[in-house]
């Protein structure tokens, strides 16, 4: 027989869902390469290869038999996707247009060394947006956003979604929560049409207005909604939970329990940035990449109070996520600052920090990026994380995120239509 691969159960999946690659029709014992290859939305290419040997019957299912070298090593199902790599350095792979999938291209050679010889081929599309979810474009006031809604009348948990200060309107991780059954609203603060790259000042109440917007869509459950951000998001997600009324859950993702960069103006008040100096900042000489860790000031130090948001009196529920590989930001101890303060006030909190996981935790299967360039600084930024634990902690968080919502919004555990 002809030699097969295939994805299954389907070719066309979201992407937040993980497959069974399966090769038949080899011979038994059969030494083969598989490739992997998709062009994002830029025309960067991103590939990964593996090497294989088929069983006694001439199949191969990569969830079943290890890698014996390549792109990654061992039994990993999706390595194919975790760990593809554009040839040029410093690339990160983000989804722009949610409206067409990442078709992702595998392909079987004979063969470990010389493999021009191509024996089968299919294309897998992942999705960002599912089946029946509207994407609609949002400006209204200030604001501008994008709102995704799943299909039906619902009620639906409804959330808010903040990016770093790399800005843009981000769309991916949004449309994926949408597709999991969440009204999700992807709203962007700076660096985008008329928005500052680097504001002098962020206004509540332009945040305000997004919970506003969000609460009165007639299929988002009306007992509060959630947030969640990242980077800069987040610690804006925490800020916007003890500020504003009508926020039941939020979680920051490498964020930190203080105003970082830029001040945040409120009705009467003001949180300053938390100190820094950017005189502080690392370049690695070889790389050229630049560390963030150091710039801040000591956060401990009674001087940098003033920025702290005060996250004991909010009515919210947190949930905090971490990588121990943080090159970008000490996310980890930012947390467990945070986490404490909370603990200390008791509030419910919970917190999750994942051993050799970098500062980007993305929805699963995006392959870990070290570094890129920071679109707002213009500088190559390193992120850190290293490409199997932090593709496992994406799985993880992914789920505890949804699990997190379903439980504080909606009163339930998360529905297993929704995994």
């Amino acid at each position: 027989m002809a030699v097969q691969v295939s994805v299954l159960p389907s070719p066309r999946c979201l992407f937040d869902e993980p497959v069974q690659i399966c090769v038949a029709g080899l011979l038994p014992w059969q030494t083969v390469t598989l490739r992997a290859s998709l062009v994002d939305d830029s025309g960067e290419l991103f590939q990964a290869h593996a090497r294989y040997r088929a069983g006694s019957s001439g199949e191969l299912d990569l969830s079943r038999c290890p890698s014996l070298g390549g792109s990654y090593s061992g039994v990993e199902p999706m390595g194919l996707l975790w760990s593809l790599q554009s040839e040029a350095p410093y690339k990160r792979l983000a989804k722009r247009n949610v409206l067409t999938p990442f078709c992702v291209d595998f392909e079987v050679y004979a063969g470990h060394e010389n493999t021009s010889h191509l024996l089968a081929k299919c294309t897998n599309e992942r999705w960002f947006l599912g089946e029946g979810v509207k994407r609609i474009p949002i400006r209204e006031g200030r604001l501008k956003a994008t709102l995704f809604l799943p299909p039906g009348p619902g009620p639906f948990p409804g959330l808010i979604d903040l990016y770093g200060s790399g800005g843009g309107l981000v769309e991916y991780r949004a449309s994926l929560l949408a597709s999991r059954g969440f009204v999700t609203l992807a709203v962007a603060y700076m660096a985008f049409e008329d928005l500052p790259a680097m504001p002098e000042v962020l206004e509540l109440d332009y945040f305000e207005e997004a919970v506003n917007f969000l609460r009165k869509q007639q299929q988002v459950k009306d007992t509060g909604i959630g947030i969640l951000g990242l980077s800069k998001g987040a610690d804006l997600a925490l800020s916007i939970a003890t500020f504003l009324p009508g926020i039941k859950a939020a979680v920051s993702i490498s964020g930190s329990g203080f105003n970082t960069f830029i001040p945040l103006k409120g009705n009467g008040f003001t949180v300053p940035a938390h100190p820094y100096d950017l005189g502080r900042m690392k370049t690695d000489e070889d790389s050229e990449l630049v560390d963030f860790t150091d710039v801040l000031d000591d956060h401990r130090d009674p001087a940098t109070s003033a920025s702290h948001i005060p996250l004991e009196r909010s009515l919210a529920k947190f949930l905090f996520l971490s990588g121990l590989d943080d090159k970008n930001w000490k996310s980890d101890l930012y947390c467990q600052d945070a986490v404490q303060r909370l603990q200390q006030h008791g509030q419910e909190v919970e917190f999750y920090s994942y051993s050799g996981a970098g500062h980007l935790l993305e929805p699963p299967y995006l392959p870990l990026c070290q570094a890129s360039i920071h679109r707002v600084l213009g500088l190559f930024v390193h992120w850190g994380g290293k490409w199997r634990e932090h593709a496992k902690a994406q799985e993880d968080a992914w789920h505890r995120i949804q699990a997190f919502f379903w439980q504080h919004l909606m009163d339930s555990d998360i529905p297993k239509s929704k995994l």
